[in-house]
């Protein structure tokens, strides 16, 4: 017991330069740390504008008498799932733990699976949008009707393209949660610190 005591006293009394030598050691070998490391905050807020942008759409395309995502509410619970997915990235970033790494590794998970059937979904509805554009424009000759159908098929043009972006983004998520809980399973960190002195 008598040893003990002088290395806890030998870590908190060392100097000022060791010390932050240390702790900046132990920061950057810590998994977790590798995973604040990539900044998971800033991709939250981008996962989020996307989840905003998804939600204002969908009350348009709710709006709609065509097919549109609306129809099986994609718009809605894909939202829903990049603003927590959004949030819980941004939390972790600031109060890291293996528990909350282990939530939003499940909730990218979820969010990309989610994300599989709005993308086959929207695929399908781009293309019913070109049949339609062509009905309107030369046989049924309504000119208004092509403009809508323009602006409907731009609409989910755009929601497309920004759920290829959202993947990419939480599959580099994925990547790097999955890489950090996989090393806080082996990592044994140890660390000697020399008592000091003895004197009389």
């Amino acid at each position: 017991m008598e040893g003990t005591e002088p290395a806890t006293r030998g870590r908190t009394t060392a100097p000022d330069g060791n010390q932050g030598a240390d702790s900046s050691v132990l920061m950057s070998s810590k998994p977790l740390h590798r995973f604040v490391k990539n900044e998971p905050r800033s991709l939250g807020i981008v996962i989020l504008i996307f989840g905003c942008a998804e939600l204002l759409m969908g009350f348009q395309l709710a709006s709609e008498t065509v097919q549109t995502s609306s129809r099986i509410y994609i718009p809605f619970w894909q939202g829903t799932l990049f603003l927590i997915c959004g949030n819980l990235s941004i939390y972790t970033e600031i109060h890291p733990s293996k528990k909350m790494v282990t939530v939003c590794l499940a909730m990218y998970v979820v969010s990309l699976l989610g994300l599989v059937v709005s993308v086959g979904y929207r695929i399908n509805c781009l293309a019913d949008y070109r049949y339609l554009m062509y009905l309107a424009r030369y046989e049924m000759e309504q000119p208004f009707g092509s403009y809508r159908v323009d602006q409907i098929s731009g609409i989910e043009g755009v929601l497309f393209a920004s759920s290829l972006c959202v993947s990419v983004l939480l599959i580099f998520l994925c990547t790097i949660a999955r890489l950090a809980l996989k090393s806080t399973h082996t990592q044994v960190i140890i660390q000697c610190v020399p008592a000091p002195p003895q004197t009389d």
